[in-house]
């Protein structure tokens, strides 16, 4: 049997975090909040998440370096980035980083449900071993 989705926002500010969190609660969608990239690192396990919510701008590490984290321990969970940072650089880093999306603040909530069903149809639920964001052999 299959667990359901878990999505993991990240975001220093508090209104961003409880209205995306409240979009996902209407989508029977589970998912827990962090208001910073250290906070969601301390709590991080391979499989833990089946995709991340992030900004950008954050006290202490940046969801840049949050996502730059996880691809260099191997993860590969999904991460949206929702920012209102829209410098073109910013955005190529974050693309180039492994991004699945990069969507501006404040974020239109049918197409970060686009991104985020993307996101959740790549993570394999009829097989444990590639699910939840970790390597497959694939």
């Amino acid at each position: 049997m299959s667990k359901a989705p878990i999505v993991a926002i990240v975001d220093d500010d508090e209104a961003v975090r409880e209205a995306l969190s409240d979009l996902l609660l209407v989508l029977d969608l589970s998912c827990r909040t962090f208001d910073r990239a250290e906070a969601f690192m301390a709590e991080y396990v391979p499989g833990g998440f089946d995709c991340l919510i992030t900004d950008v701008s954050m006290p202490g590490h940046s969801g840049l370096d949050l996502l730059h984290r996880l691809r260099s321990i191997g993860s590969l969970i999904p991460v949206i980035i929702v920012t209102a940072d829209t410098k073109p650089a910013t955005r190529l880093r974050a693309m180039k980083g492994g991004a699945q999306a990069y969507l501006k603040k404040p974020v239109n909530s049918e197409a970060l449900l686009g991104h985020l069903q993307s996101a959740l149809r790549r993570v394999d639920p009829s097989s444990d071993g590639n699910r939840r964001g970790t390597p497959s052999d694939g």
